[in-house]
């Protein structure tokens, strides 16, 4: 089990979990392997990003590698430079949804993939034996934030005119403040722009993928024809369509998915049982992965699925990325609303299942997910369900909770069985206490 890395990178509260010596250690066990002596960094906004990224650029240094750090931008920007150009790792700064006071460490390959669990592993060993060499071989740091300008025309040659198009964004005071806007505006479309700070004092302050409502209420009183809100390193994205409704990662895979129509898609276990039934229909395969981005990666390259994505709204298409990229999703969304000559209500017609969800806090998840009286009651409940409905059980990745998630047509079932293993696992605490 990885000692600093999680699903999603090294990340945590800034001062107790991260902090500018352990971001020196990362950085010069990272160093220690590189091939070709150079490494690309990146940040969000956060207050606390130019010092790690210094500190973890220090780290490196000492290795001996050279580091080009291209400033404030989103974590996509750097998975795409570092693989056009052929750099050993892109670093990312950053604590994508997290609040302001938390920061985190994300690393990606030559590829521009997040590095795998033995990587990391790896990494992890070598903090225990950081290194330096001598002063005539340190590596050099170079600030280069114009090297954004391929990623940007990267996007303008694969995009055409959005004119005609209201689009509301919240930027979530984050990585996305500038680039998003400035995209969407000289492909033509009109933006009403939200939360574009970049002093990292507000970034996911109550806005962002992580507030709907906030870009719901925009869309509607500025009368747009979409809205988009993006996380703090703008990998993950939320949309809204004319009306006011909010759209999560499931629909926009609908929509991505009746549009290039590949064999088969990519979800994760809590990929809504909607979106499969859906995507049935149109004769493509709903694959399920474990939670998390990088495990539906993973599935994407070993299935050749080029679409993937999970309910959080990271939304990876091979077609133009190697990661989530929300902006560039907005921007795929938008194409189509504009293609199609429709609004986004009648472009994404997929049916939700009820789904419930239950956090039970626990001081021994593991103990209790392993209790024959769980597993029994688990079994019992799918039976009932069958092909209806579906029920998850699990253990939290970041915290003391199991996650309950009960899944059927008809919500009172789901809400009634949710309830009952809720309290079943409470009852199984309570007698281990």
């Amino acid at each position: 089990m990885s000692i600093y890395f999680g699903t999603d990178g090294f990340r945590g509260v800034y001062g107790e979990v991260i902090s500018p010596s352990i971001a020196f250690k990362v950085g010069n066990s990272l160093g220690g392997l590189c091939s070709k002596g150079k490494i690309l960094i990146g940040r969000d906004t956060r207050r606390s990003g130019s010092l790690l990224t210094l500190s973890f650029a220090s780290g490196i240094m000492s290795h001996g590698i050279n580091v080009v750090d291209i400033g404030i931008a989103p974590t996509p920007v750097i998975a795409y430079l570092t693989k056009l150009l052929n750099y050993d790792f892109g670093v990312v700064i950053s604590a994508s949804h997290n609040p302001k006071n938390y920061n985190g460490i994300k690393i990606f390959d030559n590829e521009g993939f997040k590095i795998k669990e033995d990587l990391e592993s790896e990494i992890e060993r070598k903090i225990l034996y950081s290194s330096e060499i001598g002063y005539d071989k340190v590596g050099r740091y170079t600030s280069r934030p114009q090297l954004i300008k391929y990623y940007k025309n990267n996007i303008y040659n694969n995009f055409s005119s959005l004119a005609g198009l209201k689009v509301v964004l919240d930027l979530a005071n984050g990585a996305s403040y500038s680039i998003a806007k400035e995209m969407f505006s000289k492909l033509g479309a009109k933006v009403v722009a939200l939360n574009n700070g970049k002093n990292g004092k507000k970034i996911n302050v109550k806005c962002g993928a992580l507030y709907p409502d906030v870009l719901a209420s925009a869309v509607k009183y500025y009368n747009a024809d979409v809205g988009f809100s993006f996380d703090g390193d703008a990998d993950r994205i939320i949309a809204c369509d004319e009306k006011g409704v909010i759209l999560d990662g499931d629909d926009i895979l609908f929509l991505l998915a009746k549009y290039t129509h590949p064999s088969s898609v990519v979800g994760t276990s809590m990929t809504n049982k909607g979106l499969e039934v859906a995507l049935s229909h149109q004769g493509i395969n709903l694959l399920r992965a474990d939670v998390g981005d990088k495990y539906v990666v993973e599935m994407m390259k070993n299935k050749n699925s080029p679409l993937g994505g999970e309910p959080s709204g990271h939304i990876i298409n091979f077609k133009y990325s190697t990661t989530g990229d929300g902006v560039l999703t907005a921007l795929t969304i938008a194409s189509i609303i504009k293609k199609e000559k429709k609004s986004i209500s009648k472009l994404i017609t997929l049916k939700h299942y009820p789904q419930i969800i239950k956090n039970v806090e626990v001081v021994d998840k593991y103990r209790i997910l392993n209790s024959d009286q769980l597993s029994a009651k688990v079994i019992e409940c799918q039976k009932l369900f069958g092909q209806s409905g579906r029920v998850l059980v699990r253990a939290s990745g970041t915290e003391s909770k199991i996650r309950v998630m009960c899944e059927h047509k008809n919500r009172e079932i789901a809400e009634n069985w949710a309830e009952i293993i809720e309290n079943l696992i409470k009852n199984i605490e309570k007698n281990y206490i």
